[in-house]
């Protein structure tokens, strides 16, 4: 039997899978302050510059606050109110992925079709520009994942709802590593191609210009449901 292969982590990497899975579930909740440097090195029973490096990557993540002269705390938050930019695709598992399409399936879908129904020209123009960079960077994955969220950032902008557009760009960050995640494993599967993606694209901007709500809907649907698709088909392949 074949078994998957585990990466050794860093210690610093298990300090802050620690400290983040107590401030997840509650042990440690907002406003708590955390130990000394040193008090937590002895808790975990590793070196000061470990824990240093942990506290600094769950300052990255938005969970801690450093207080200059007071030492510090787990932050203070609200769902509402996180900051997803800062949040990539290492700290999102496969549950997490899943959630951010959930989202985007609920969200998107009705945005392409106001989108269908409100656009300007100068809307479509941007969604034109989002298209002829994903064409043009078939060959070129970094180029894509751009363009492929410019894209989708046109269309939320078409619906003329700048509180949809903002919502979409607070988790722009997590939908543009899972696009690359997809895009990554595009490249290995004998299925799906880049070339593909590109077309299910052009099929949602072909039903805005037509403003046909339901056909914009429904491409976009295709579109996330195919996302869907290759990434369970993935994730299912590792875990073998």
């Amino acid at each position: 039997m074949e078994y998957k292969k585990i990466k050794p982590k860093k210690i610093y990497e298990e300090v802050t899978d620690a400290l983040q899975e107590a401030i997840r579930s509650g042990k440690l909740k907002p406003g708590t302050k955390l130990e000394s440097v040193q008090q937590l090195a002895e808790s975990f029973q590793v070196g000061r510059s470990a824990i240093r490096e942990a506290l600094t990557a769950l300052k990255a993540m938005g969970l801690i606050e450093m207080r200059q002269g007071e030492g510090t705390y787990v932050k203070e938050f609200q769902a509402e109110d996180l900051n997803f930019q800062i949040a990539t695709a290492m700290l999102m598992n496969q549950q997490d992925v899943m959630h951010l399409l959930e989202v985007r399936k609920i969200i998107e879908t009705g945005a392409a079709a106001t989108a269908a129904k409100k656009h300007t020209p100068e809307n479509l123009i941007k969604m034109e520009a989002a298209l002829n960079g994903m064409k043009i960077a078939l060959g070129n994955e970094e180029l894509g994942e751009t363009s492929d969220l410019q894209f989708h950032l046109a269309v939320s902008e078409a619906t003329q709802n700048p509180m949809l557009t903002n919502l979409l760009l607070q988790v722009s960050d997590l939908m543009q590593e899972t696009m690359k995640e997809t895009r990554r494993i595009t490249l290995f599967s004998k299925e799906k191609t880049t070339e593909r993606l590109y077309n299910e694209h052009l099929a949602i901007y072909e039903a805005i210009v037509t403003r046909n709500e339901e056909a914009a809907r429904s491409a976009m649907l295709l579109h996330l449901n195919n996302v869907e698709e290759t990434l369970e088909n993935f994730f299912e392949e590792t875990q073998k």
